[in-house]
């Protein structure tokens, strides 16, 4: 089996590509962000001022719960993610988004990778996560389902 999909209820990609695709036994998430389906970004504030206050934490919680939808829709979840890649526009951010990744998974869970970046897609973004999981056990289209 092979599907690509954009998911319904979650932010439109930014481009021509899906928010997941299937290969075989494998689950591809697309880089994602905090970002909701009005274009507003979870973790990021601006007031009347103008003042920009950006939250780490917020962030990461909102990125990896919209991870957790796009694997949902096609029957997988969290528990199923096998190796991450994080991209955090300041390192300085690590502790906060380590400490929330942390709420997620620990050394039972995915491999991962985390790079610093110049920028992502909108200046208020501080983390984008992408994911790779493996179908369940019992999933209908794995290859080796009982």
């Amino acid at each position: 089996m092979t599907e690509a999909r954009v998911v319904e209820g979650k932010a439109t990609p930014r481009g021509r590509f899906p928010h997941l695709k299937v290969a075989g036994d494998l689950v591809f998430v697309s880089g994602t962000s905090s970002r909701l389906p009005d274009n507003t970004i979870v973790g990021a504030e601006v007031d009347a001022m103008g003042t920009t206050s950006l939250d780490i934490r917020a962030q990461t919680t909102a990125v990896i719960e919209n991870i957790r939808d796009i694997l949902a829709s096609v029957g997988a979840g969290l528990s199923d993610v096998v190796q991450v890649t994080s991209y955090l526009v300041n390192m300085n951010d690590f502790g906060g988004y380590n400490e929330v990744y942390a709420r997620y998974f620990d050394e039972t869970g995915p491999t991962r990778t985390t790079v610093a970046v110049h920028q992502l897609p909108h200046p208020h973004l501080l983390v984008e996560i992408q994911a790779v999981a493996s179908l369940p056990r019992n999933h209908p289209e794995r290859k080796d389902a009982s």
